[in-house]
């Protein structure tokens, strides 16, 4: 999308939220976090919505944008895009009357993190 601005990211998460799971046990706070991500993570659709918006150029996409690719209503991809959000994978910004979505990449990271091995 072309003269798309890039959306600013709200500081929901902490890049280094979670010990690597094989370094040293994981503390129940970092558990429930990375918990409510993965499972966030555990549907097709809303592992579609992270890889589209982690592609989108101009680093936002408009949700009436992402129902084609997906196969799904607008009401369910927006649902979709509501537990990724409230997994902190995800923010929103309203313009006009559309919502528009972009990724938290450190959120992403942390997933990524927890899961390196010695």
């Amino acid at each position: 999308m072309v003269g798309v601005k890039e959306l600013p990211l709200l500081d929901r998460t902490d890049a280094e939220c979670c010990t690597p799971l094989a370094l040293e046990p994981l503390p129940d706070a970092d558990a429930h976090v990375l918990s409510e991500r993965f499972a966030a993570l555990g549907d097709p659709v809303r592992l579609r919505l992270v890889s589209l918006l982690a592609n989108a150029e101009g680093g936002a996409v408009c949700v009436c944008d992402l129902t084609e690719p997906v196969g799904r209503s607008q009401g369910t991809v927006s649902h979709h895009l509501k537990v990724l959000s409230n997994a902190g994978l995800v923010v929103s910004e309203k313009r006009g009357r559309n919502m528009w979505y972009s990724i938290v990449p450190p959120a992403l990271e942390a997933l990524r993190a927890a899961l390196v091995t010695r």
